[in-house]
């Protein structure tokens, strides 16, 4: 964030003037629309059917208990160039039109997706499952006796939905469609695709297609500011307000029986987003995939699927080490010192790749620069870029992107392990290292597990910061599809689409197990 700050100023007021007479507006207004669309999106879907999956009863509600997170595998970038492939002017729905009508392109209108309500949709569905799981799990965590009061009181189910039970859920539902607006501001991928100039395509087009790195920095130092910005304001506007229960014991609430048309109409509800954001997108991939003549088992994707799954595995486990580290510490010296560094961890969620990407390019270059400078000066010697260079700096930028999500992972599990534990293990003669190698980490292996699988699966999907500081000619999956869909070879990339599908279901197929647990 202070490299961040320090390139942005180091641009001067020229730049910035040029920027605010020119993009800024645009990039500024087009980022709230799209953050505005996917909230109301996220919030309608995710919170709705974890309503209907929580409260009612009809056939086939287990499956769709599941099959409601299924989108959350996809990438955004994937489903664009799924639907682009379906519904674009040369796409299937189109053409299959044209035939049957007889009609020309221009004797018809037909929804354009490359928009910017293309791209909110698209994101829209891979992100409602991140308000879906938070807001089940609080509905399922709440008594029944507050609804119960109010509907004896007089209110509706649904009113009682609004003014009680929804407001109970507040601080889960905020933070999953806090998460999705994080990811939202975060996207490249799509919003490039469909030519959508939003701050992270004005960041990435800075710094390469310019080659304007102040702007670039002073770009990111804007997407920087509203990112925080929005975490700030909806932990203020929560105010003071804590919920409590009056009573010791709490009784589920009672799920209602559907049947007939009722029952239809919330399966055709649950089925919908399903379809739009997991089996149609699967379908279309599965057959583009069969019209490429792209082939996994040649040396080319070989290296591809390498250098994803080295720079995944490696950022995992850094990462898994670095939240074990900093957790276990927070736990034996509670206080000012660990729990400023632990929120100050969690902020890399929250920075865009394109901005970490930045914060970090900008002080290693120079470093890297002047090393080289000294070492020609004294020695005669040229280093060349040894940290920029590298994919050492690349793995440092996914570590403090998800680092939250690692953290987040092993402090829920750690709340499990009792502070007796604790004593009881140092009374018998254990170092704090002992404790956490003997009893910490068994009793967590559950949560690592998690943790690891998780943070593996982003880095696998990550794109802005992969596309800003990969090493030369060392792409991965993710790059390979982005640039072939870029020059418009759809069926070549749904080949590493699909395989970066086929990573992302593992921590969906855990998370269900988790689901199906609770229930």
């Amino acid at each position: 964030m202070v490299a961040v700050a320090i390139a942005a100023g180091s641009g001067g007021i020229a730049t910035i003037s040029h920027l605010a007479e020119t993009v800024l507006p645009r990039y500024a207004l087009t980022t709230v629309y799209l953050v505005a669309l996917v909230s109301i999106g996220t919030f309608s879907v995710g919170v709705g059917a974890a309503w209907i999956v929580t409260m009612t009863r009809f056939p086939g509600v287990r499956i769709f208990e599941v099959a409601l997170v299924l989108p959350l595998a996809f990438p955004a970038y994937v489903l664009a160039y799924a639907y682009t492939f379906l519904l674009d002017h040369p796409g299937i729905v189109q053409s299959t039109l044209r035939d049957v009508t007889g009609w020309g392109p221009r004797d018809y209108w037909f929804p354009e997706i490359r928009s910017l309500g293309g791209a909110a949709l698209m994101l829209v569905l891979v992100l409602y499952p991140y308000v879906y799981l938070l807001a089940r799990a609080a509905f399922l965590q709440q008594s029944a006796s507050a609804f119960l009061a109010a509907r004896a009181l007089g209110d509706s189910s649904w009113r009682a939905f609004w003014r009680v039970s929804l407001p109970m859920a507040r601080p889960a539902v905020a933070s999953g469609v806090l998460l999705a607006v994080m990811e939202t501001i975060a996207d490249y991928g799509t919003v490039a695709y469909f030519g959508v100039q939003t701050f992270a395509t004005g960041i990435y087009t800075s710094w390469f297609s310019i080659g304007d790195r102040s702007g670039a920095a002073q770009l990111a130092l804007c997407l920087l500011s509203f990112a925080l910005l929005l975490a700030v304001a909806e932990r203020v506007s929560r105010g003071k307000a804590r919920y409590h229960h009056a009573g010791k014991q709490q009784a589920a609430l009672p799920p209602v029986e559907l049947k007939g048309g009722k029952a239809i109409g919330v399966m055709m509800l649950c089925a919908l987003p399903v379809a739009l954001g997991f089996l149609l997108p699967l379908i279309s991939l599965s057959l583009m995939g069969l019209q490429s003549e792209q082939n996994l088992l040649s040396r080319r994707y070989i290296a591809f699927i390498s250098n994803s799954l080295t720079l995944a595995s490696i950022a995992a486990a850094l990462t898994l080490v670095a939240a074990i580290s900093l957790g276990f510490y927070q736990r034996l010296r509670p206080g000012r010192l660990s729990g400023t560094a632990a929120y100050l961890s969690r902020l890399g969620y929250a920075v865009p790749g394109g901005v970490i990407a930045v914060g970090l390019m900008v002080p290693f270059a120079a470093f890297d620069n002047a090393l080289d400078a000294w070492m020609q000066v004294n020695f005669g010697i040229r280093t060349g870029l040894l940290v920029t260079g590298s994919i050492w700096l690349l793995i440092l930028a996914y570590l403090v992107r998800f680092m939250a999500a690692a953290l987040g992972a092993y402090e829920g599990g750690q709340a499990t392990v009792h502070a007796n534990m604790d004593a009881a293990a140092r009374s018998l003669g254990q170092s704090p290292m002992g404790m956490l190698r003997r009893v910490h980490l068994p009793i967590l292996t559950p949560s690592l597990l998690t943790a690891l699988l998780i943070v593996f699966v982003d880095v696998m999907k990550e794109l802005p910061a992969t596309l800003i500081m990969r090493p030369f000619n060392f792409d991965t999956l993710a790059v390979q599809a982005h640039r072939l869909a870029a020059d418009e070879r759809l069926e070549g990339a749904a080949v590493p689409s699909l395989v970066i599908m086929a990573v992302g279901l593992l921590p969906v197929v855990l998370i269900c197990r988790q689901v199906g647990k609770r229930r």
